[in-house]
């Protein structure tokens, strides 16, 4: 596939890396624990209502499945905890 890129798509302060660049590229998790804690994100504060840490336990095999389900499971459980308890 040797298309031309779409111009209006090209962000010249973010080129597409070269096989070089790959190359030289390093994980995060590799990098000094300084840098690693300069660029990581922080959350910032939780908009409103804000949500209560707690903990709750699971067997093993639900937790898995619900984790299978991909990012957002929490907020999945967290829905149909309140959908729960509107019909109970």
């Amino acid at each position: 596939m040797n298309r031309k890129p779409d111009p209006e798509l090209i962000d010249d302060d973010s080129p597409e890396w070269a096989e070089s660049d790959f190359k030289q590229a390093k994980r995060l998790k590799d990098m000094p624990a300084t840098f690693q804690q300069k660029i990581q994100r922080a959350r910032g504060p939780q908009k409103s209502p804000v949500k209560v840490q707690t903990t709750i336990r699971f067997d093993p095999d639900v937790l898995e499945g619900l984790r299978a389900t991909g990012q957002g499971w929490q907020t999945r459980v967290n829905d149909a905890m309140r959908e729960w308890l509107r019909s109970h």
